[in-house]
């Protein structure tokens, strides 16, 4: 006769389960990553902030339409691994990856006098708003 033991490992399972789902894969690790903005305002011009780690000038775009301003990242990374007795280069893993964000604003920016400024990952931009475009409340009759 066999003896009859208690099977608990189910009990195991589900905790093990949600923590592998909570860590990222070598490939989400290595996608591009999302756009994080902060945007501020005063009376005269808006301020961005976006968060492009990794990112050179070169791979960065920044286009103005109106009130609509949309950053796009390029972005591709190289990694070799190398033997250490000099060997040839056996695994070669590449990745590219786009981002891009689009905001629209309360009013139009100046095109021609918005800046843009990109150091230690952050791009920070400064976007002027177009005079005579603020908006006014009309009255119901």
């Amino acid at each position: 006769m066999s003896a009859l033991t208690r099977y608990e490992s189910l009990d195991d399972f589900f905790p093990a389960f949600f923590r592998r789902l909570a860590r990222p894969t070598d490939i989400e690790a290595s996608m591009a990553a999302e756009i994080r903005l902060d945007v501020t305002e005063n009376d005269k011009e808006y301020l961005v902030s976006a968060e492009v780690p990794g990112a050179k000038k070169d791979d960065v775009r920044v286009q103005i339409d109106g009130n609509i301003v949309t950053i796009t990242t390029q972005m591709r990374k190289d990694v070799e691994e190398k033997r250490a007795d000099g060997g040839r280069t056996i695994v070669r893993e590449t990745w590219r990856g786009q981002s891009s964000r689009t905001l629209s604003l309360a009013q139009d920016v100046d095109d021609k006098a918005a800046t843009a400024k990109l150091e230690d990952g952050v791009l920070r931009l400064t976007l002027p708003k177009r005079a005579g475009t603020a908006s006014r409340l009309i009255a119901i009759q």
